[in-house]
C-alpha cells in the first residue's frame, strides 16, 4: 500500500513539474535574466569574434572592405567597428542598450540583405541569428539587470 502511495505522489510531483516546464507563463525575474543572457551572450560574441578580429586586421582590410553606402571602404569599416566593438560592449553592460541594439540591427541588416545578397543561406545564417537577437534586444529593452535600469532609465 505504501509503495503505491509513493508512486502516486511521485507521478503527481512529476506531472506538476512537467506542467510548469510546459507553461507559457513567466516571472519578471526570469524575463530579466533572459534579457541579460541574450544581451551578454550575443554582445560578447559579436565583440570577440567579429569586432576584435576586424580591428586586428584593420590595415589589411581597410582598402577593400564592403562599402554599400559609397562613403569609402575605410569609413564603412570604421562604422562596422563602432557597432561591433562599442555598441556590442554597451549592449553587454545594458548602457544605452536600445541605441546600441539599433546600430547592431542596422549593421546586421546590411550584412544579411546587401553583403550576402544572392549567396546561399548557409553563408549568412549566423548574420540572421545575430539580426534576430539584436532586434529582440531592441524590442524588449535591457531589463532590470542593466546599467540603464540602475540609472533609472
Amino acid at each position: 500500500m505504501t509503495y503505491k502511495k509513493s508512486n502516486l505522489l511521485f507521478l503527481i510531483f512529476k506531472f506538476n513539474r512537467m506542467k510548469k516546464i510546459l507553461s507559457t507563463g513567466y516571472t519578471d525575474s526570469t524575463f530579466n535574466i533572459a534579457a541579460l543572457a541574450l544581451r551578454a551572450t550575443f554582445g560578447i560574441f559579436m565583440f570577440l569574434n567579429h569586432g576584435v578580429s576586424k580591428l586586428m586586421k584593420f590595415s589589411e582590410i581597410q582598402h577593400s572592405f564592403f562599402d554599400p553606402f559609397h562613403i569609402g571602404h575605410k569609413w564603412s569599416l570604421m562604422l562596422v567597428l563602432f557597432a561591433e566593438i562599442v555598441c556590442a560592449l554597451l549592449l553587454v553592460l545594458g548602457l544605452l542598450s536600445r541605441l546600441a541594439a539599433l546600430a547592431l540591427v542596422i549593421e546586421m541588416a546590411v550584412a544579411v540583405f546587401l553583403f550576402h545578397k544572392g549567396q546561399p543561406i548557409s553563408q549568412y545564417e549566423l548574420a540572421i541569428v545575430y539580426l534576430a537577437a539584436f532586434f529582440t534586444s531592441l524590442l524588449i529593452g535591457p531589463g532590470r539587470y542593466s546599467v540603464d535600469a540602475a540609472m533609472g532609465k
